[in-house]
C-alpha cells in the first residue's frame, strides 16, 4: 500500500477544509438510530480544529440519483452529528453554487458545516470535473475521513482529491494501516475467515486471499458448495451446485499456492429454518437427505480454534452459521470468542469487515477486543479481493 498523505502533512491553519465523511447511517421517523458512523468522524474534525482549520463536511446520504429527494436530505443527520461534536453545527441546502459559498464565507474559527446530500447532483456519481471543481472552490484543503466510499470513483472521493492539498481523515488512516497490516505487510502465518451464503459473490475475493494467506476457513452456505464439490452430500442445504467446478479450482490453485483450506468437519443440522428447532450435530459427511446444515459443529470449533493459536493476523469476513437465530450461532461465536481472546493476549492482529460480519461479531459480545473492525462494507470487499480503491490511490504521497 502506497504511503498516503495524513492530516498531519498538511498547514490547515485559517484554512476551509473540505472533509468527506460517512454519514450514511440508519434513520426511522426522521430519528438516527445508530450512531456509530457519526462518532468515528469526530476525531477528525477536532483535529482540524484544533489545527487552525474549519471543517465543511461533504457527504451523501442514500441513492437519490442525482435528484433532490426531500426524504434524503442530509439535513436529518444534524442533531445526531451535533451530539457527537458536542457544538452547533451550520447547515447548507446546497452543496455548490451561491448559497454554499455565503455559507462558508459566514463561518468563524471553531464552526462546523454540513453541506447538502453531494449525490442531489448527477455530477457526484459521474465524477464531473465541473461538479468537483465547483466543490473544491469551496475549500483550501481536502481531507477524505470516508474510507466506506473510497471504492467509488465520485466527484467527491476522487475528482476534487485532484485539485487540492489532500489527505486521509483519522477514521481512514487507521483502517488503511489496518488493512495494511492484515494483508499489505501481515505477520505471519495469515488466516482467512470467509463466510456467507454463496461462492459466486466472493469469487474474486477467494482468488485473491489464497495467494495472500497461510489458512483459509470456509463457513457458511458456501462451505456446503465447497463440500459438495468433494463430493459430499448436503441434503436440503443451501448450495451453488453449478459451483463445484469453480469451488474446485480454488481449491486446487489454493494447494499449488501452499494455502490450507479448512472446510467443516462436523455439522449441526435442522428440518426446518427457525430459532430454536430441533437440531443434531453429525460427522460432515452424514448429512441426512431432509435435514439443511445451519452451523458448523464443536470439532470444526475446535480445528478452527487450533489455527488461531498457530496464526499471527486474522482476516474476517462472513459468519460460520445461521448466525441470526439461536442456537446456529453457537460456531460462530465461539470462534470470534476465541480470537477476542488471543487478541487481546497480544498473540493476534485481528481485522473483521463487512455488514454480517460486525453484527456477528457484536452479538458474539466480542467486537470492541478486535484489533480492528471495518465497517465498510464495500470498500472493505473490494480491497480483500485485492482491487485498487480510487479515493485511496488519490491520496498516495507524489
Amino acid at each position: 500500500m502506497a504511503d498516503f498523505n495524513t492530516i498531519d502533512d498538511l498547514d490547515l491553519d485559517g484554512k476551509v477544509v473540505l472533509v468527506r465523511v460517512d454519514v450514511n447511517v440508519p434513520v426511522e421517523a426522521g430519528q438516527v438510530t445508530d450512531t456509530t458512523r457519526i462518532d468515528k468522524i469526530v476525531p477528525t474534525i477536532k483535529d482540524i480544529q484544533a489545527k487552525g482549520g474549519i471543517p465543511v463536511l461533504l457527504a451523501h446520504f442514500d441513492r437519490p440519483k442525482g435528484q433532490r429527494v426531500d426524504s434524503m436530505s442530509l439535513r436529518v443527520v444534524l442533531p445526531a452529528l451535533e451530539a457527537a461534536l458536542g457544538q452547533p453545527v451550520k447547515f447548507s441546502d446546497e452543496a455548490i453554487g451561491g448559497p454554499a459559498k455565503r455559507a462558508v464565507a459566514d463561518l468563524a474559527p471553531g464552526d462546523v458545516l454540513l453541506l447538502e446530500n453531494t449525490r442531489f447532483y448527477p455530477g457526484e456519481e459521474t465524477n464531473d470535473p465541473t461538479f468537483a471543481a465547483s466543490l473544491a472552490a469551496l475549500g483550501q484543503a481536502y481531507v477524505n475521513d470516508a474510507f466506506s466510499a473510497a471504492h467509488r470513483a465520485h466527484a467527491s472521493t476522487d475528482g476534487i482529491a485532484k485539485l487540492l492539498p489532500s489527505a486521509a481523515g483519522r477514521l481512514m488512516e487507521a483502517e488503511l494501516k489496518a488493512l495494511d497490516a492484515a494483508l499489505g505487510t501481515p505477520e505471519r502465518p495469515v488466516v482467512a475467515v470467509v463466510g456467507g451464503a454463496k461462492v459466486s459473490t466472493k469469487l474474486e475475493l477467494l482468488g485473491n486471499l489464497i495467494q495472500k494467506v497461510d489458512h483459509l476457513v470456509i463457513g457458511g452456505g458456501m462451505a456446503n458448495t465447497f463440500m459438495v464439490a468433494r463430493g459430499i452430500e448436503v441434503g436440503k442445504s443451501l448450495a451453488e451446485r453449478d459451483m463445484t467446478e469453480t469451488a474446485n479450482e480454488i481449491m486446487e490453485k489454493a494447494e499449488s499456492a501452499g494455502c490450507t483450506i479448512h472446510l467443516p468437519l462436523d455439522i449441526v443440522v435442522a428440518r426446518e429454518f427457525r430459532a430454536n428447532a430441533p437440531s443434531e450435530t453429525l460427522p460432515a459427511d452424514a448429512c441426512p437427505a431432509d435435514a439443511m446444515i445451519l452451523d458448523a459443529g464443536p470439532e470444526t470449533v475446535a480445528a478452527i480454534r487450533g489455527v488461531f493459536e498457530t496464526c499471527r493476523t486474522l482476516i474476517w469476513n462472513g459468519p460460520l452459521g445461521a448466525f441470526e437465530i439461536a442456537p446456529f450461532d453457537a460456531a460462530t461465536n465461539a470462534a470470534a470468542q476465541e480470537a477476542a481472546r488471543l487478541t487481546r493476549e497480544g498473540k493476534l492482529v485481528s481485522v473483521a469487515g463487512g455488514g454480517d460480519t460486525v453484527a456477528a461479531l457484536n452479538k458474539a459480545g466480542v467486537a470492541q477486543d478486535f484489533t480492528f473492525i471495518s465497517t465498510a462494507g464495500g470498500a472493505f470487499l473490494e480491497w480483500m479481493e485485492g482491487k485498487t480503491l480510487p479515493g485511496v490511490a488519490v491520496l498516495a504521497k507524489r
